[in-house]
């Protein structure tokens, strides 16, 4: 297992990311632990760097030997005859140390670590090694990669530092494709390898193994900031910094180079308890993929979906929407394809009646102007069928993006679409099962190469198509205005009110700070006896609610402090004296503050709002379906803070129930604009204050019907300093 350490995590970091030309492209190299021995590292990593065509300086050291592959050696860092840009360690665990001082006292600024004995094999003592070496480069102004990593490769400058055989050969070109990952063998047979099996061209591939200084974004932003890199493909086994991140994802989506990531490690082995219903609900899988969505990181499976899609995101024409169009002289292939991206969110469009018109005019007796289009087997043969139907189809308003869909074809087919793919300024992403029946040479991997997005099969083209359209449609929201702070927003008197907290803040407290974000909140007011009760409870029309109030007490309805629906003076003051002594024999050393008498609400929409702490990412929002069966239903979104009405609105549009608050079954619909913007300012609040909030709970916020409002039932908030 990798273990990434880190020294700041989530939220905006000010850090920027590194200058690193010099690691990737070093005038001069050093081996600690070099040898002739191929079977060890430091052989395989100098023989590897010597084939791969290095042209600086490399320094072999090693105290045991003169020369190494017709290269003199030395006996250590201090006896180089100048300071490389890059040292390479290929030691025992305990040696590391040691040798990266040396490199230190010499002013070397980057090293890569090979050895594995640290943070990876998870305990104290291997935690210990792993900072001791994080320390002493941060000491000698060194940037350290790993330790437990198989290195990196540098395609467009012909540099290796790495012990993999997948670059063994001639050298492949350089290509558009950046990968970076934790693993290895992920990283450099999965992904980069099977990569250029498939035509694509790598520029750069890291594998950073326990990631104790440089990560995973320090890499991506370099290859980002490189003309050479369209896309970056990233496996992450764990992501240390979400803030970071999040800046990386800003400065790829300025660049228009998209992020390609699988996130491993979706299940959780386990949850610790939460005090309120948002951090019950909150898996950090699910948090994960709502923050990878939002900055634009397109999330994928496996290491096969992410070059796949890499194929048709390097393209610099993006979708216009989700809409496609698809051709082929197969029918069964065309109703598959149709089936398949149906699934996947693409819309199949009906062409305008001159497309139609065009089509019909075009095709052969059998063939059917409709979306999907049916060449039928009578085109085969034909010499401008291909061509001509993509270019019709293409030119045609409603489609965004074609799929001819290809068999067992001649060259003159094949090359017709390549070329009308080339021309267009739509993308197309050619489906071709089968093989040209008369150019053995001409191939998928070819056309791939010349720049093409071709696939063998019809899910993996649909899935590379879908995420293509998200990506465009995350592109054209770029354009939205930033979001901006509402009215009415008092943050210095909620963090006031934060840090005088000595534990949970009951849910009176708790309203009192959403108030200053300008939050509506029920008529209420709290009593400290039976009759002052009762004369709250006179000033409110209808029942009222009866509710403990105790820093102590968090839940309410588990402690049977609570009565609601009671009127009258007798039921009233009655009904206070059974929440008291409820919420005693609950709780015997509860700290009461009181008993809120609350109005009540009646024929609204109880929605959850909440805010939880994620170990990557800081201050997340959840929102979803409130009440009592919020943990049974589970339907909740997450989103970063802070939140536009229109983010607002398209994460609300994101839940399995969002219909119930357009009204069904005669419920009237409800005040949409009161619900958002009540998101927009706790999204605020988390961002202004989350970093001091450990869980925020409004559950239930009452949605009314239209034009009628909101408010805030029932609130909780914990601070950080008080969850412990």
């Amino acid at each position: 297992m990798l273990m990434a350490s880190r020294h700041s995590r989530n939220g905006d970091s000010d850090s920027s990311f590194p200058d690193l030309a010099r690691f990737f492209a070093p005038r001069a190299v050093a081996m600690i632990g070099a040898t002739e021995d191929l079977g060890k590292f430091g052989g395989r990593c100098m023989r590897q760097m010597m084939d791969f065509g290095y042209k600086g300086a490399i320094y072999p050291v090693n105290p045991r030997r003169d020369e190494i592959f017709g290269l003199r050696c030395f006996a250590s860092v201090a006896a180089l005859p100048a300071a490389p840009d890059h040292v390479g360690i290929v030691l025992p665990a305990h040696l590391v140390p040691a040798a990266l001082e040396q490199c230190a006292e010499r002013g070397v600024p980057f090293v890569t670590v090979f050895s594995s004995g640290f943070g990876e094999v998870g305990s104290a003592q291997g935690a210990a090694d792993q900072q001791r070496l994080v320390d002493i480069a941060r000491a000698g102004n060194i940037r350290l990669m790993g330790p437990n990593c198989n290195g990196m490769i540098n395609f467009v400058d012909g540099f290796a530092l790495t012990s993999t055989a997948t670059i063994q050969g001639p050298r492949r070109a350089a290509g558009d494709i950046g990968v970076v990952s934790q693993s290895g063998g992920a990283g450099q047979v999965n992904i980069m390898w099977r990569a250029q099996q498939s035509g694509l061209g790598i520029s750069y591939q890291v594998s950073c193994g326990n990631a104790a200084d440089l990560d995973l974004v320090d890499y991506a932003s370099f290859m980002l900031e490189s003309e050479k890199t369209k896309v970056v493909l990233m496996l992450a086994e764990s992501l240390a910094d979400g803030g970071r991140l999040r800046m990386l994802a800003r400065r790829a989506a300025d660049l228009d180079k998209p992020i390609v990531m699988v996130k491993v490690g979706r299940s959780a082995a386990g949850s610790k308890a939460a005090a309120s219903h948002t951090g019950a609900i909150t898996g950090a899988d699910d948090v994960c993929d709502a923050a990878l969505r939002q900055m634009g990181i397109v999330r994928v499976s496996d290491c096969n979906e992410l070059y796949e899609t890499a194929m048709l995101l390097r393209q610099a024409r993006r979708p216009r929407g989700h809409r496609a169009a698809a051709m082929s002289i197969s029918g069964g292939n065309l109703v598959m394809v149709a089936d398949l991206g149906a699934s996947e969110g693409i819309e199949w469009p009906a062409y305008t009646g001159e497309t139609t018109q065009k089509l019909a005019e075009l095709l052969p007796g059998f063939g059917a102007a409709t979306n999907p289009t049916d060449l039928t087997a009578a085109a085969i043969g034909q010499k401008n069928a291909y061509k001509d139907a993509a270019e019709t189809i293409l030119a045609d308003p409603n489609v965004d993006i074609l799929i001819p869909v290809l068999t067992i074809n001649s060259a003159n087919d094949v090359r017709a679409v390549a070329e009308v793919s080339a021309r267009s300024d739509k993308p197309m992403a050619i489906l071709w099962t089968g093989c040209a029946s008369d150019d053995a040479a001409l191939t998928r991997e070819v056309l791939v190469a010349e720049g093409h997005a071709v696939y063998r099969d019809a899910l993996p083209c649909l899935k590379a198509v879908q995420r293509t359209m998200q990506y465009a449609e995350f592109r054209r929201r770029l354009a939205d205005a930033p979001a901006a702070r509402p009215a009415g927003i008092d943050v210095e008197a909620a963090r006031l009110l934060l840090e005088q907290a000595d534990g949970p803040l009951s849910e009176h407290r708790s309203k009192a700070l959403l108030q200053h974000y300008g939050l509506p909140v029920t008529m209420e007011r709290l009593t400290s006896s039976a009759e002052a009760a009762w004369q709250a409870a006179s000033h409110i029309d209808g029942p009222v609610a009866l509710k403990i109030q105790s820093p102590d007490i968090l839940h309410k309805t588990e402690a049977g402090a609570i009565r609601l629906g009671v009127s009258g003076e007798l039921a009233v003051k009655g009904a206070y004296e059974e929440v008291i002594s409820a919420a005693r024999a609950y709780r015997p050393d509860a700290r009461i503050e009181g008993v809120l008498v609350q109005e009540m609400i009646a024929d609204a929409h109880e929605m959850l709002v909440g805010v939880s702490h994620d170990a990557t990412f800081g201050p997340v929002l959840a929102l979803g379906l409130g009440g009592i069966y919020v943990e049974v239903l589970k339907d909740v979104v997450f989103r970063l803070a802070p939140l536009t009405a229109d983010e607002a609105q398209r994460a609300l549009a994101e839940l399995r129930t969002y219909k119930l608050l357009e009204g069904v079954r005669g419920k009237a619909p409800a005040d949409m604009d009161a619900l958002i913007d009540a998101i927009v300012r706790i999204s605020w609040l988390t961002a202004d204050l989350g970093d001091r909030i450990a869980e925020l709970d409004i559950n239930p916020l009452c949605v009314l019907p239209k034009g009628r409002g909101a408010r805030v039932v029932d609130a909780l908030i914990v601070p950080r300093r008080a969850a412990g």
